[in-house]
C-alpha cells in the first residue's frame, strides 16, 4: 500500500497530534481575546518565514507589551528573522485596530457569529490585511476549528506533490486553486482514513520532526 508508511507514522504520533488539537480547542473555549489575537498575529507573520521564528517574535512582543500597544515601528524591531517585517508589522497594527472595541481587542464575539468555518475564513480573508486562505486556515486551526479546512503551506503542498495528489506546486494560489487542492486533500484524508486536521499536523511532523503550531 502506497501510504502504509504514513499510516504507521500516524499510529505513532496520533496521541500527540490529538493532544495538540485539544490544546488549540481549549484556547478558544477558555482563552482570552488577547490570546486569540496573538494567534492571529502569529499567522500574519508566517508567510515565507519559519514558524518557530515567528512564534519567538510573538513571545517577545507579548513580554515587551507591544503586541497590543506598540506602533508599527516598535513591533517591527522585534520581528527578528521574519521576512517582510515592515509590511507585517503594519498588518498587525491594522488587525489590532480592526478588532479594537472600547480600548480592548475583542475577537471572540465577532468570530462567534459564524456557525460555518468556511464563511468565517472568507470573512477573515476579506477583512484582515495580510491574511489569505492559508493564513486564515492556519489561524482557525490554531483556535480549534480545523475539521473542514486545510492549511496549504509549503510542507503540505510538497507532500501532496510527492504523493501525486497534485501535479505541481502552484506559483501563486488563487481562491479557486486553493479550494481545488483543499478538496483533493480532503479526499486523500478520507482515502487513508486520517482526519483532515490530523493529517495536516502529521505531514508537518514528517517534514520538520515536531508537532508544532
Amino acid at each position: 500500500m502506497k501510504w502504509r508508511g504514513l499510516r504507521e507514522l500516524y499510529y505513532l504520533k496520533r496521541k500527540e497530534i490529538f493532544k495538540r488539537l485539544q490544546e488549540f480547542r481549549k484556547l478558544w473555549l477558555s482563552g482570552s481575546d488577547e490570546e486569540i489575537f496573538r494567534e492571529l498575529s502569529f499567522c500574519i507573520l508566517t508567510p515565507q518565514s519559519k514558524a518557530k521564528v515567528c512564534w519567538e517574535a510573538i513571545v517577545r512582543l507579548k513580554e515587551n507589551d507591544l503586541l497590543l500597544k506598540g506602533d508599527a515601528m516598535e513591533i517591527e524591531k522585534e520581528l527578528l528573522g521574519v521576512r517582510f517585517k515592515n509590511r507585517k508589522a503594519g498588518y498587525i497594527v491594522s488587525a489590532r485596530r480592526f478588532f479594537m472595541n472600547k480600548g480592548r481587542v475583542s475577537m471572540k464575539a465577532l468570530l462567534k457569529q459564524f456557525n460555518d468555518v468556511n464563511k468565517c475564513r472568507e470573512w477573515l480573508v476579506k477583512n484582515i490585511k495580510g491574511i489569505g486562505y492559508k493564513e486564515a486556515s492556519h489561524f482557525l486551526r490554531n483556535i480549534g476549528f480545523a475539521s473542514e479546512i486545510a492549511i496549504l503551506d509549503r510542507h503540505i503542498l510538497r507532500n501532496l506533490r510527492q504523493s501525486g495528489i497534485i501535479e505541481q506546486i502552484p506559483k501563486s494560489m488563487s481562491r479557486s486553486k486553493y479550494m481545488e487542492i483543499e478538496k483533493k486533500m480532503k479526499e486523500f484524508a478520507r482515502e487513508i482514513n486520517i482526519p483532515l486536521s490530523h493529517l495536516d499536523l502529521l505531514l508537518w511532523y514528517k517534514e520538520t520532526g515536531e508537532v508544532f503550531k
